[in-house]
C-alpha cells in the first residue's frame, strides 16, 4: 500500500488508505481528491488502478452495439444540446418502425449483441411509440438485447400514456426491454440543472425513475456529464448520489463519465450563454479533470459499482485507452453510429471495429474481452502485442445515417 501512495501528502494518504481498506470515501474527501496535483494525483491514479485490479483483474471489456437515435426532434431546449431540431427544421428526422428494425437487423448481422435506442422528445409521438419500437425489434430479432430510453424518455412516455412511471416501465419490460441507459443525468444538482435545462427532468424525477426501474428488475447504467458550468463539489455529490442509489437497489451495471463536448454546443457557442457570467461555460474538461473523474469514480464507487467505462467517443480512442491505467475496465461499444456527440462537434468518429477495439486494449497489456450488456463475458482474446491501427472510422454501409448541420 505504501508504494501506491509514496510521496503523496498526509491527507491524501489517509483518504486513499480508507479506499484501499474498502471504506467509503466521503463527499468532502472526494472533493479533496479532485484538487490533487503532482504526486498526490499520481497516488490517486495508482490506487484507482489497484482497486480495479482487485475487482475485475486484468480483463478490459467492450460490447458490439449500434446506436439508433430514432428522432432528433425535441422541443425541450437544453442549453448544452447540439443534437435537437425543431419539427419543421431542415434536417429533422423521425425514423419509421421499418427503418429502426432494419438498422437493428444490420447490427445483428454484424455481430451486435445489443442496440442502444434513444431519441428526442418529439411532440407528435404517442406514449405507445416506445413500446412499439421494442415490440417491432423483438418480433424480428427476439435474441437481440434492447438497451433503450433514458429516464427523460420514460418521463415523457409515461406522461403521454397517462401511466405512472412504474406502470410504464413494467409494460416496456413485458414488451422485451432489457436495460435502460442512465443518461439525462448530466449533473444531479438542482441549481446546475436549472441553469442547464430549465424544463428538463428534475433531479428527484431522475432518481425516482431509475430507482423504480431497479425495483422492477430492470438494470441501468449511470452517467455524469462534466466540464461545463459545474465544479468538483458537484462531481463528488453526483457520485455520492449514484452510490446511495446503488446501495439501496444494486441496479447499476456501470458508471460512465461523459466529458462535455463544447465545439458545437449552444451552451458554448451561443453568445447569450457564453458571455453570461452566471454560466461561466468552459471548453469541456481538462486532461487532468478527465483523469481524475475516471480514477475518483473508481475510488468513490469501490465495492458498489464494479465497472467504470471510458467513452472513446468523448475522449478519442488513444486517450480512452490511457484510462485503463486509471481505474477503467471498459471501453464501451463499437457503436456503428453515434449522432448526439457528433452533433455537438465530436471529432472522434462513429465506429471502431471489434478488431480495432481488441488491438487498443491488447496494446495496453490488458486482456480484451467482448461482453454483453450485463457484463457477462462472450469472447476473450489473448493480451498479445498485436498492433492494428485504432483510428475511428465510419462504415461505408451506413452512409445514409442521420447527418446534422452545425
Amino acid at each position: 500500500m505504501n508504494n501506491l501512495m509514496q510521496n503523496a501528502s498526509f491527507d491524501v494518504q489517509q483518504i486513499l488508505a480508507k479506499a484501499l481498506n474498502n471504506i467509503d470515501v466521503s463527499v468532502d474527501e472526494a472533493i479533496c481528491l479532485f484538487a490533487t496535483t503532482g504526486d498526490d494525483l499520481s497516488a490517486v491514479v495508482k490506487v484507482a488502478n489497484e482497486l480495479r485490479q482487485r475487482v475485475v483483474g486484468n480483463k478490459a471489456s467492450f460490447v458490439i452495439t449500434r446506436n439508433i437515435n430514432f428522432t432528433n426532434v425535441c422541443n425541450m431546449g437544453c442549453k448544452f444540446c447540439g443534437f435537437a431540431k425543431r419539427k419543421n427544421e431542415v434536417g429533422a428526422e423521425l425514423l419509421s418502425m421499418d427503418e429502426i428494425v432494419l438498422r437493428a437487423q444490420q447490427a445483428w448481422d454484424r455481430g451486435a449483441s445489443e442496440v442502444c435506442i434513444q431519441g428526442g422528445l418529439h411532440p407528435d409521438i404517442k406514449g405507445d411509440h416506445y413500446r412499439n419500437i421494442v415490440l417491432a425489434i423483438k418480433k424480428q430479432l427476439p435474441d437481440l438485447h434492447i438497451h433503450a430510453f433514458s429516464p427523460f424518455e420514460i418521463w415523457y412516455g409515461a406522461l403521454k400514456s397517462r401511466l405512472s412511471y412504474r406502470e410504464f416501465i413494467q409494460d416496456l419490460i413485458d414488451c422485451g426491454l432489457g436495460s435502460m441507459p442512465g443518461t439525462a443525468a448530466e449533473i444531479l444538482d438542482v441549481e446546475i440543472r436549472k441553469q442547464l435545462t430549465k424544463d428538463k427532468l428534475k433531479t428527484e424525477q431522475w432518481i425516482d425513475i431509475i430507482t423504480i426501474a431497479h425495483q422492477l428488475g430492470l438494470p441501468t447504467t449511470a452517467t455524469i456529464m462534466y466540464g461545463h458550468i459545474d465544479q468538483p463539489k458537484h462531481w463528488a455529490e453526483h457520485l455520492n448520489t449514484i452510490r446511495t442509489i446503488q446501495q439501496q437497489t444494486g441496479g447499476f451495471t456501470e458508471f460512465v463519465p461523459l466529458g462535455f463536448v463544447h465545439y458545437e454546443s449552444p451552451l458554448f457557442t451561443n453568445s447569450k450563454y457564453k458571455n453570461d457570467l452566471k454560466f461561466n461555460v468552459r471548453a469541456g474538461p481538462t486532461a487532468d479533470e478527465n483523469l481524475k473523474m475516471h480514477a475518483i469514480s473508481r475510488i468513490m464507487l469501490n465495492g458498489w459499482i464494479d465497472n467504470i467505462q471510458a467513452s472513446w467517443v468523448k475522449l478519442g480512442p488513444d486517450y480512452a485507452k490511457q484510462m485503463l491505467a486509471a481505474g477503467v475496465n471498459d471501453l464501451g461499444g463499437t457503436l456503428m453510429n453515434e449522432s448526439i456527440t457528433r452533433a455537438a462537434g465530436g471529432k472522434h468518429g462513429q465506429e471502431i471495429l471489434p478488431e480495432q477495439m481488441v488491438a487498443m486494449i491488447a496494446s495496453t497489456g490488458r486482456e480484451p474481452m467482448r461482453r454483453n450488456t450485463l457484463y457477462q463475458p462472450l469472447e476473450s482474446f489473448a493480451a498479445d502485442n498485436t498492433q492494428i491501427p485504432c483510428h475511428s472510422i465510419v462504415g461505408e454501409q451506413f452512409s445514409e445515417e442521420l447527418h446534422y448541420e452545425a
